[in-house]
């Protein structure tokens, strides 16, 4: 599917269910596809990320992943409390992107189009990409620092993981990338490849501790994740913000898409992602199906310490400590990446 047709798909989908809804004020697309030309080709493993904003300071819970006139569709709900202050919008670095380029779907007060109007042309200020820049920075101090060791084992790893992969998203942001999710770390090499910074790169996935796994220990533990996966899918009742990446209709993404980085040769990339969503079937397994739950952990344990080295909770807790530790040296390359980038105004 071209991307010009998934945007249709998501543009009518936002017509026929968004809009008639009570306290809609608009839509508009975000993630990988903003940018993109209307004659590109959609990846199977990707879908269409749509945020619809409501009224309010809180958000329905958001449908997630759905299929709609052939396009696999994201759909999140964003309350209006969090995009009211276009400054804090142009300073946030998840949410700036979004509004770089025109990417309203439909905007029936104007408020998104004026906010638009206001990110876009300071979006490449020197500045502003700092300020992005230091927001991508604190998310993963703060978050490395507010780790439970008490927590489950799947909420202690997911409470690693994600702030440590935030690392990957600096030289994203400094170079005005989009901060992908999934694909964070190929696109992260890339730029610093393109800046001549590449030395970093292995460091980044040292912190992950997989910079030395081989494609067949990968392989391996994407099997294990996929009998949990398909095991998950049929089970989950108890809603989390995730629960739609752990459906059949995920399933392109959360396992073909792992397969495909490790066929091309980004095994270590995947490993992002393979943790990611095996933490999240736990998550589910251990309130919807604990006995289950019980018997796939040793294989979510397995994966953890033989891709990550992580063996227990003081190897998390040291672990956490070498990436707070590595920040200052991220951010002496992200300080370079600002002052080399020729996008970067000011």
């Amino acid at each position: 599917m071209r991307v010009a047709e998934a945007r249709a798909a998501a543009a009518h989908w936002v017509a026929a269910h968004a809009r008639p809804a009570p306290g809609y004020l608009g839509a508009y697309f975000s993630g990988s596809t903003v940018g993109r030309p209307d004659d590109a080709e959609l990846p199977v493993s990707s879908d269409v990320d749509v945020v619809v904003v409501t009224e309010g300071d809180e958000a329905p819970a958001k449908p997630g992943k759905l299929l709609h006139e052939g396009a696999l569709l994201e759909i999140t709900y964003e309350p209006w409390a969090v995009l009211a202050d276009p400054d804090a919008v142009l300073g946030a670095y998840h949410l700036a992107g979004g509004f770089r380029r025109d990417t309203v779907i439909d905007d029936p007060t104007g408020r998104l189009r004026a906010l638009h109007a206001y990110v876009a042309p300071r979006f490449a200020e020197r500045d502003q990409v700092r300020r992005r820049c230091l927001d991508a920075r604190h998310r993963v101090e703060s978050r490395l620092a507010a780790l439970d060791p008490g927590q489950p084992f799947a909420t202690r790893v997911t409470a690693w993981l994600f702030p440590t992969g935030v690392t990957a998203h600096l030289p994203l942001v400094a170079a005005l990338r989009n901060p992908t999710v999934r694909l964070r770390y190929p696109a992260a090499r890339d730029v610093l490849t393109e800046y001549g910074q590449e030395a970093l790169y292995p460091e980044l996935l040292a912190l992950l501790g997989c910079e030395a796994v081989s494609a067949r220990q990968v392989r391996h533990h994407l099997a294990e994740l996929t009998r949990t996966f398909d095991a998950t899918v049929p089970i989950a009742r108890t809603p989390f913000f995730f629960s739609s990446d752990l459906t059949e209709r995920a399933r392109p993404i959360a396992i073909d898409g792992s397969r495909e980085l490790i066929d091309r040769g980004d095994h270590r990339e995947a490993v992002f992602w393979l943790l990611a969503t095996f933490a999240r079937c736990h998550t589910v397994l251990a309130q919807d199906a604990p006995d289950l739950h019980t018997a796939r952990l040793p294989a979510f344990r397995e994966a953890v310490a033989d891709l990550t080295g992580l063996t227990g909770t003081a190897a998390l807790l040291a672990r956490r400590d070498e990436v707070l530790r590595f920040v200052p040296r991220l951010w002496a390359v992200t300080e370079e990446l600002l002052a080399a980038d020729p996008e970067v105004l000011g």
